[in-house]
């Protein structure tokens, strides 16, 4: 009778770390900031990406992942909803390299590609936005109030089909964060 109590003991303390495991991820913005140089805005963010167990163990079994940081300057109006005035989507490619067991990100608009040992400092060179150009300032008006806001998404539309479907339902594949706003000082 002990035996079997130790052993059903034993048993649970084995599923517990393996649902203790499952990290639903986390996606945060942390900063950001603009500067106006030359007449063109650039955008200066720290993003804090945690993806969740599901996504990394589809990355690590060679899914690429697509994270995409949206980035919108909205002009406020006072007796109306704010007017969408422009709105950048910079796009980037996670992949996990079995081979040479490094992880890779391709920058979606540039096509430029980084090679990184760890998903840690892949996702932290991704979470470090540095002088991305944003919009030029002649296409703004001079005198309007606009707010800049930005979030960071897991993008599902290029995951394959089934994984897709799967992806839909399961809110571990839902990962984006919430809108960081602040007002345009000019």
């Amino acid at each position: 009778m002990m035996e079997a109590v130790a052993v059903a003991i034993l048993a649970l303390g084995v599923q517990q770390p393996a649902q203790a495991q499952d990290d639903p991820g986390r996606f945060e913005i942390r900063s950001a900031s603009v500067e106006l140089r030359a007449g063109v805005y650039y955008l200066d963010a720290w993003v804090e990406y945690r993806l969740s167990t599901e996504a990394r163990e589809a990355l690590d079994a060679g899914v690429a992942l697509t994270l995409d940081t949206e980035v919108e300057f909205l002009r406020s109006r006072r007796f109306w909803l704010d007017d969408e005035e422009a709105n950048l989507r910079q796009g980037y490619e996670l992949q996990y390299h079995a081979l040479s067991e490094r992880y890779l990100v391709l920058n979606l608009n540039s096509g430029e590609q980084s090679s990184f040992a760890t998903l840690f400092s892949a996702l932290n060179s991704l979470g470090r936005i540095t002088e991305l150009p944003l919009i030029d300032a002649a296409l703004l008006e001079p005198d309007a109030a606009y707010d800049i806001r930005i979030r960071a998404v897991l993008s599902t539309e290029d995951i394959p089909g089934p994984l897709r479907l799967l992806a839909f339902w399961r809110r571990d594949w839902s990962l984006e964060s919430e809108w960081y706003t602040w007002q345009l000082d000019e």
